[in-house]
C-alpha cells in the first residue's frame, strides 16, 4: 500500500470524528462537510511522514479550515439563511446530529466569536491541549485559555438560580412540555396557575390569532395545539426556559415565571431583535 493510500485509509477512519469537530464549530452539516472536504485537499498535498499523532493533526487542519470559514461569514443572520438553504441535502441527518450535540449548546455556540468558539470546542469538547489550540487561533497559550474560559462562562450561564430552584423550575417545565406534546389538557392545567398569562410576539402566532391568553384552561388549550418537536430546555436569562431551534438554529424561546409551585406566566419570543438580547446557557445535568 502506498503512503497516499495509507493516508486516505486513516483519513476515512477519522472522518466521522472530523465531521463532528466541524459541525460543532460551524453549526451546519453542509458546511461541516465542505470543511472536511477542504481539509482533505490540504492534507492530501502535505507531507505527513513526520506526523506522530495523525488524528490530532487532522483535527487541527479541520479546525483551521473552520476558523477561516467562521471569520469569513458576513453576518450571523446571512449565515442562518444560507444554512437553511444549504441544508437541503439531508435535513433529517442534520436534525439527528443537532439533537445529539444538544440544541441549547449549538444555540450558545452560535453567539460566540470565532476564536472563542474554536478554543472552547477543541478544548472542552475534544480535549485538545491549549498549546496546540494556541497555534490554530494565533494567540498565546495564556490568551487561548482566556478565550476558552470566556466561552465556558457563556455556555454555563451566569447568575443562574440556586440548584434547588433550578430543579423545581425544571420539574414544572418538563411537565408542561410533556403534557403539551401529548395534548393532555388536564395535565397542563395542573402545572399552570389558575390566573396564568401567556403573551407572544406577533411573529410567534399565526395571523388573526391573539398574542395574549389568560387563564389555565385557555392557555392549556393553546399550548396543546403547538406541540413543537424542536423545543429543548435551557437556561434563559438565568431561569429554566425552552429554546426552539430546528437544526440548531434559534427560532423562538419560551420564558416562564413561577409562583406558588406552578407556572404563573409564559412569554413566547420570536422577534429577531428580542432573541439576540437573551442570555441562553446550557441547563446543568
Amino acid at each position: 500500500m502506498s503512503e497516499h493510500d495509507l493516508l486516505a485509509e486513516r483519513w476515512s477512519a477519522s472522518r466521522d470524528h472530523l465531521r463532528g469537530v466541524a459541525y460543532r464549530m460551524l453549526g451546519s452539516l453542509s458546511e461541516a462537510e465542505d470543511a472536511v472536504q477542504e481539509a482533505w485537499l490540504r492534507v492530501s498535498r502535505a507531507d505527513t511522514s513526520t506526523v506522530e499523532n495523525l488524528r490530532g493533526w487532522l483535527t487541527t487542519v479541520v479546525a483551521r479550515v473552520c476558523l477561516d470559514m467562521l471569520r469569513s461569514r458576513k453576518s450571523r443572520r446571512e449565515d442562518a439563511l444560507e444554512v437553511e438553504r444549504g441544508g437541503e441535502g439531508d435535513p433529517e441527518a442534520e436534525l439527528v446530529l443537532a439533537d445529539s450535540v444538544g440544541l441549547a449548546l449549538l444555540v450558545v455556540l452560535e453567539t460566540l466569536p470565532p476564536a472563542e468558539r474554536v478554543a472552547f470546542v477543541l478544548h472542552d469538547l475534544f480535549d485538545l491541549p491549549f498549546d496546540e489550540i494556541a497555534r490554530i487561533v494565533d494567540r498565546s497559550e495564556v490568551a487561548t485559555r482566556q478565550l476558552a474560559s470566556r466561552a465556558r462562562k457563556r455556555v454555563q450561564g451566569r447568575g443562574a438560580p440556586a440548584e434547588t430552584a433550578v430543579e423545581k423550575q425544571r420539574e414544572l417545565v418538563e411537565a408542561f412540555v410533556g403534557a403539551a406534546r401529548g395534548g393532555r389538557i388536564d395535565a397542563l392545567i395542573a402545572v399552570l396557575d389558575p390566573d396564568v398569562v401567556l403573551r407572544a410576539d406577533r411573529e410567534a402566532v399565526p395571523a388573526g390569532v391573539s398574542t395574549e391568553a389568560r387563564g389555565a384552561e385557555v392557555v392549556a388549550r393553546r399550548a396543546s395545539q403547538a406541540r413543537s418537536g424542536y423545543g429543548r430546555l435551557a437556561l434563559v436569562n438565568g431561569a429554566v426556559g425552552i429554546v426552539v431551534a430546528p437544526r440548531g438554529k434559534l427560532r423562538g424561546v419560551l420564558t416562564f415565571t413561577f409562583g406558588g409551585g406552578r407556572i404563573a406566566g409564559i412569554e413566547v419570543i420570536a422577534a429577531a431583535e428580542r432573541l439576540r438580547g437573551l442570555e441562553i446557557a446550557v441547563l446543568p445535568g
